[in-house]
């Protein structure tokens, strides 16, 4: 079994930082790629930040210069740094990672860690 768990999210105010943390356990084999997803109510799912294994990263437009992306290969996690964060970026954020396991090759997700911006 592969289990993916966010941590970090909560209640920050406009202009702070939350650094979310997304750690693989399991049978894994290899992680290709690990990235970031958000909803927010009555939205769409968007892709945040994606990194891959070889550190290629790209940022959806609304979070560049604000938000980090990151891993630790070594611990099988990714990690989200947001700064200067703005109400727009309330949302239930997913991590999601597409690996090599013992079903072979698929992407997993976790379950999801709620970020809220408000004064």
């Amino acid at each position: 079994q592969v289990q993916l768990v966010e941590s970090g999210g909560g209640l920050v105010q406009p202009g702070g930082s939350l650094r979310l943390s997304c750690a693989a356990s399991g049978s894994i084999f290899r992680i290709y790629a690990m990235g970031w997803y958000r909803q927010a109510p009555g939205k769409q799912r968007e892709l945040v930040a994606g990194i891959t294994s070889s550190d290629r990263i790209n940022y959806a437009d609304s979070v560049k210069g604000r938000f980090t992306i990151s891993r630790d290969n070594a611990k099988n996690t990714v990690y989200l740094q947001m700064n200067s964060l703005k109400p727009e970026d309330t949302a239930v954020y997913y991590c999601n990672a597409d690996l090599y396991g013992p079903a072979g090759s698929g992407v997993y997700g976790g379950q999801g860690t709620q970020v809220t911006v408000s004064s």
